[in-house]
């Protein structure tokens, strides 16, 4: 089977242009690489298995008296159920030391690297996202961020960017996201509560109760004239219309808006809402509220104060804005937010998560503030792990689509990444209601 490769890949700057399939010398850094992995080893509780057979373990408190008294002391051995990663090449360390922000990632569609059996994907790379900012010591990581590659200006967030950015992921087909999204589509953090049902059927309730929330802080109720930037596959569009609001759905992926469509038809609610292939910066009716899950992060940094110029444009006076945005702390965002990483190249091109800093901010400047905030940390971390569950589960249905095993294994790790993300504490998910700022 074969899969159209200009969905999976985009270009990109020359310094990361190559593909993954192509062969990595650079024996210099590779060696910097090795030895940054046993650095790594003294910082995460994670056993590195190296292509000799040999393996790197964290060092472990304390010491093991001998047998024999008279003997020397032993170090204590590591736990087997230590996560285990284990590396089949020597080339990975070329890869990493070339860009390791793009070289890990490219290590695992390679097949270079994988967690052992018995280890999972995402619990092996857990560890190493809390431990993010100190794997790198700070004047490498300084000189790095002057040698790796930036984001393509192509991948900027203007009309046409924006447009193309969209597309190669969200227009990516509409059957494969059904393979692991629940019967609501919805593709953003899920908010658990304890009386949903185990496994993947707790997930279909948790996104419907994660948008009436979005709902509530926006005030959507009979009558509302609600604007949503972001239409997803439409079950915001169509929950605010059951309410009895008038909904107004943008959205710039044509495939999207194909579907979401005929989701409202289905709900019987055509009448109520309208979706529209528009951008963002073309608003120009007012709102009784406005509501955006997830979107902001494909905004891009130098386009915030364009977004949220537009909400504070679009929402009328007393009216009210409910946003979910995924979050990182502030000073990695500003270290990240040129940086071209794995994620730009083959899932979001253009993508910045914002930090909660920026959003209030940006949302200052545009005459709004934030006025509640809560976590969704946990609850995202689960939902990763459901989709991730069932999209592997689904593998055969998926190669059945046309896709073939190279898009399995950046979409296995894709998940596996960002959840992880979420379980360490580098990533958060916040839902916020913001207004017009009073004074």
């Amino acid at each position: 089977m074969t899969t159209d490769t200009r969905r999976l890949r985009v270009e990109t700057p020359p310094a990361a242009s190559r593909s993954y399939a192509d062969p990595v010398h650079a024996p210099l850094r590779g060696a910097v690489a090795r030895a940054l992995a046993r650095r790594m080893a003294r910082l995460v509780d994670v056993r590195i298995v190296l292509p000799d057979g040999t393996s790197i373990t964290p060092p472990l408190p304390g010491l093991v008296q001998a047998p024999d008294r008279h003997a020397p002391e032993r170090q204590a051995e590591a736990p087997d159920d230590l996560p285990t990663m284990g590396i089949y090449s020597w080339a990975f360390f070329d890869r990493v030391g070339l860009d390791a922000k793009i070289g890990i990632g490219e290590g695992f569609m390679a097949r270079e690297w994988s967690p052992a059996p018995g280890t999972d994907l995402a619990d092996l790379l857990t560890p190493f996202a809390a431990r993010l900012g100190e794997l790198v010591p700070p004047a490498l990581a300084r000189f790095r961020r002057l040698a790796e590659p930036r984001h393509p200006r192509h991948h900027r967030g203007d009309r046409d960017g924006a447009a193309t950015n969209i597309a190669h992921h969200y227009d990516l087909s509409n059957a494969v996201f059904a393979t692991f999204l629940d019967p609501t589509m919805s593709y953003s953090a899920a908010r658990f509560a304890q009386e949903d049902p185990p496994g993947f059927a707790g997930l279909e309730p948790a996104q419907r109760r994660k948008i009436d929330s979005v709902l509530d802080d926006a005030g959507v109720g009979p009558g509302t004239r609600l604007l949503e930037i972001g239409s997803g596959w439409g079950q915001l569009a169509i929950q605010a219309a059951q309410r009895g609001a008038h909904v107004h759905t943008i959205t710039l992926s044509e495939q999207q808006r194909e579907l979401a469509t005929e989701r409202i038809a289905a709900a019987g609610l055509t009448d109520q809402v309208r979706v529209e292939l528009l951008d963002y910066r073309d608003i120009e009716e007012t709102y009784d509220a406005v509501v955006s899950v997830e979107m902001i992060e494909a905004v891009g940094y130098d386009y915030w104060p364009d977004y949220f110029a537009t909400l504070a444009r679009a929402v009328a006076p007393g009216g009210a804005i409910a946003l979910q945005a995924i979050t990182m702390p502030h000073g990695r965002m500003l270290a990240s937010r040129h940086a071209f990483g794995w994620i730009q190249k083959y899932i979001f091109p253009g993508g910045l998560i914002p930090s909660v800093e920026a959003i209030e901010q940006n949302a200052a400047a545009a005459g709004l503030q934030v006025t509640s905030s809560r976590s969704l940390r946990a609850d995202y971390a689960r939902t990763l792990r459901l989709w991730r569950e069932r999209f592997v589960a689904e593998r055969e249905h998926v190669l059945d689509l046309g896709f073939d095993l190279d898009f399995l294994r950046v979409w296995e790790f894709y998940l596996a990444y960002s959840e992880a993300g979420f379980r360490s504490g580098h990533l958060d998910v916040r839902q916020l209601r913001l207004v017009r700022r009073t004074s």
